[in-house]
């Protein structure tokens, strides 16, 4: 069967607990090369998953001639640094979220990858891929809810520690970088469309100067709107409506969904609620079988980068308005 060579570009413990125990499972993924700064430490984790070669450095991994595609769990503030790196050393990228501090940067990216049309990039949305949402994207397209009107989501957890990088405001960390922008991709996916103005509210820790907590308004013009609240000091939780005019759809664990447990939504109409329950998966290992897919037979990604940059604009929005209290219009 047809696979891609993939390096993974640092030792993260992110890359580490999730991704690389799901790429293992992919059916169209070769784990290469590990790239760290720590060479000692990439071996260890070579070892451990069975990957082929460990570099002492990132750019030693990106000059790996048996790598074809890169995935980047880099700290926020390096996506894009090191995403235009590995597309100038031509090789594939899969970035994580957020794709970029800001728009700016975004964009920036964007013009890169258009200087390389062959070669793949996408923002790591790993949810999107997951059938709960893939059903629930065409509940919605088929009229299951009506007119959708409201969009609704909470994702939250705790993580005070100063170490952490999801703490650490130089390195693009806070509630809204970190988890509120799926909040805001969800949204515009279930309405197909940008909002035309935003409203932030945000909580700052003054440890960190990182926001801690922040709630948000989307307006998406004709009465449909999306709420949403992130933070990384409360209880953990999370849960997606969908409300429409004629039904709801609610996703249990919209996010972060087990690799080792069923999922489930609830889809009422009327006075009906069917519950519908999905097999147990890896969104990770979806991603990355849906990513090389790509690459092997080179058509599009599932998400263009451009959707991510748009996604940028809207965290920006968020932001000035939590700076300003006011609404911030978006092109």
């Amino acid at each position: 069967m047809a696979r891609v060579r993939w390096g993974i570009l640092s030792t993260s413990g992110f890359a580490h607990k999730k991704v690389l125990p799901a790429l293992r499972g992919c059916r169209h993924v070769e784990l290469a090369a590990i790239g760290s700064r720590d060479l000692a430490r990439a071996q260890r984790v070579a070892a451990e998953f069975g990957i082929a070669r460990a570099h002492g450095s990132y750019e030693a991994l990106l000059a790996d001639p048996e790598v074809d595609a890169v995935y980047n769990p880099l700290p926020n503030h390096l996506h894009v640094p090191w995403t235009i790196q590995a597309l100038e050393a031509g090789k594939h990228v899969l970035c994580e979220k957020p794709i970029a501090i800001n728009a700016a940067e975004a964009e920036t990216l964007l013009a890169a990858a258009r200087r390389h049309p062959r070669l793949k990039v996408m923002e790591a949305f790993m949810y999107r891929l997951h059938p709960q949402w893939q059903r629930t994207v065409a509940i919605v397209r088929a009229g299951g809810i009506g007119e959708p009107r409201v969009v609704q989501s909470l994702f939250t957890y705790f993580n005070d520690d100063p170490g952490n990088i999801r703490n650490q405001a130089a390195a693009g960390g806070g509630a809204l970088m970190d988890i509120g922008c799926y909040a805001i991709s969800l949204a515009r996916l279930v309405f197909r469309a940008e909002p035309s103005r935003a409203l932030g509210l945000a909580d700052t820790d003054p440890r960190f100067a990182t926001d801690r907590l922040t709630a948000g308004v989307l307006d998406f013009s004709g009465g449909r709107s999306s709420s949403f609240t992130c933070s990384t000091q409360l209880q953990p939780y999370q849960r997606v409506h969908v409300l429409g005019s004629a039904g709801r759809i609610e996703l249990e664990i919209p996010f972060n969904a087990p690799p080792d447990r069923s999922c489930r939504i609830w889809h009422q109409r009327g006075d009906q609620i069917d519950e519908i329950g999905f097999a147990i998966c890896d969104q990770y290992t979806i991603e990355g079988d849906a990513f090389s897919r790509a690459i092997l037979d080179d058509t599009p990604v599932p998400t263009p980068l451009e959707d991510a940059v748009a996604n940028m604009r809207v965290i920006d929005a968020v932001f000035a308005s939590a700076r300003t209290g006011g609404w911030v219009a978006l092109a």
